[in-house]
């Protein structure tokens, strides 16, 4: 059977920037883990989206553009081990509320001291100009609207 030839791209950014984010997640993940918490890269879309005096999960879920089941189980994992609760909301005293605990807390700090470190390894790769560029680059990609 023959099959129609391809049209490929010339580049592909897009796979790109997805490897490269993977890889950068992987990085945090390790830091985190081997800080101590036996954290996996999945858990970082609620570390990543959790507002510091807490979220409802519903906007955890928006935020990492997944569905409130799969956060939801994200979610009851962390709680059970210890680095999330679950609080009433005082605006609405039937919704909850997921906050950090200090154990959540601390697993964000380790997250943050392995984004320091790597933010440094970007600014030696790039320098301080390119790196500075590259954030700009990024944050325009991250706003182009679909479709």
């Amino acid at each position: 059977m023959s099959r129609p030839r391809l049209r490929e791209p010339e580049a592909n950014t897009t796979y790109l920037v997805e490897l490269a984010g993977a890889r950068l997640e992987q990085r945090v993940t390790a830091g985190v883990v081997a800080a101590g918490h036996p954290i996996r890269e999945a858990h970082s879309a609620v570390f990543v989206n959790i507002d510091r005096d807490g979220t409802r999960l519903t906007h955890l879920a928006e935020r990492a553009l997944m569905t409130p089941q799969a956060m939801s189980e994200l979610v009851d994992h962390l709680v059970s081990h210890g680095y999330l609760e679950r609080m009433p909301d005082p605006s609405d005293r039937r919704a909850k509320l997921i906050v950090l605990t200090d154990l959540g807390y601390e697993a964000l700090q380790d997250a943050f001291e392995t984004i320091i470190g790597i933010e440094a390894d970007l600014e030696v790769l790039l320098g301080r100009d390119g790196l500075v560029q590259f954030r700009r680059v990024l944050s325009q990609v991250a706003d182009l609207s679909i479709g």
